[in-house]
């Protein structure tokens, strides 16, 4: 600014036809302005003259000209920038030294776009989604196998078992019999549907059956006590002829004596020890 009627407020020479600054009300000669309130540059440590840009951020000042990148040196003159430990950084070499790397495709996660965040590492919005469908994951529920993530409907459509029974998704737990999983309340007795899953069982034809319900509608009988015969455990039994016995019970009518392992002699329907059948 010039004056034709105002003296230096510090100095008290005249301002006329001489340019001045403004300061509280009052007129100041430049190089009186400058040696009072000019901002020393935080780059070049040179003060900021009232004829020069004065560019301020977090209260420190630079001259245009050194208002630059730390790293590469470009100008961050009306260009957004970073700060990282009171230095200025444009936002590339920020993203460069301090932003995330994306766990998918490993590219820079620019400051100001959305990052997702799960099991301490990092994606792109549009790169966390699912392996399969390739939908976005966002916040919804999810699976992961192999470093992949899935929803849900597509890792049980693609990796759950399905029990054998109902042909339902087993989410936990489970048993597995004739190598096919079954939930624990669908693996019943083929009879009484009694839970199988904590006793002894037996099967017959792909199916469980209880020992109870299988003893009434399969098993053999015991030619001499016609007891059932229930080869659970490793139990033994003796088979002749379409006729079966348990090992204790397969003895000779006459005189009582095992057979197990030996010879013997049959007579009509009974069983005798060679001594026996021989006399």
């Amino acid at each position: 600014m010039t004056s034709s009627h105002t003296d230096c407020h510090f100095c008290l020479q005249s301002l006329r036809g001489r340019k001045y600054a403004l300061r509280e009300e009052n007129a100041y000669c430049v190089p009186c302005y400058d040696s009072l309130y000019a901002n020393p540059c935080e780059e070049c440590k040179q003060p900021i003259e009232c004829n020069s840009k004065d560019l301020a951020y977090k209260g420190r000042h630079w001259h245009e000209g050194c208002f630059r990148c730390a790293k590469c040196s470009r100008s961050l003159v009306e260009k957004p920038f970073a700060a990282k430990d009171e230095v200025l950084l444009c936002t590339e070499c920020y993203s460069d030294e301090y932003s995330s790397k994306c766990f998918h495709c490993q590219r820079t996660i620019m400051p100001g776009s959305r990052k997702m965040e799960f099991k301490g590492s990092s994606w792109h919005e549009s790169c966390f989604v699912c392996q399969y469908c390739q939908q976005p994951l966002g916040t919804k529920p999810l699976i992961t196998k192999d470093n992949e993530n899935y929803c849900v409907p597509c890792f049980e459509k693609q990796f759950a078992h399905h029990c054998y029974s109902c042909k339902k998704v087993i989410t936990s737990g489970g048993v597995t019999y004739n190598d096919q999983p079954w939930h624990k309340e669908c693996f019943v007795c083929a009879v009484c549907k009694t839970q199988l899953s904590r006793q002894r069982f037996i099967s017959k034809d792909e199916y469980p059956y209880c020992v109870e319900c299988f003893s009434k509608f399969h098993s053999k009988k015991c030619a001499a006590c016609k007891k059932p015969i229930i080869a659970l455990g490793g139990a033994k039994y003796i088979s002749f002829e379409e006729r079966q016995w348990h090992g204790e019970c397969f003895n000779c009518v006459k005189c009582s004596g095992s057979l197990v392992g030996q010879e013997f002699l049959t007579r009509q329907d009974d069983i005798l020890c060679h001594k026996c059948g021989s006399a």
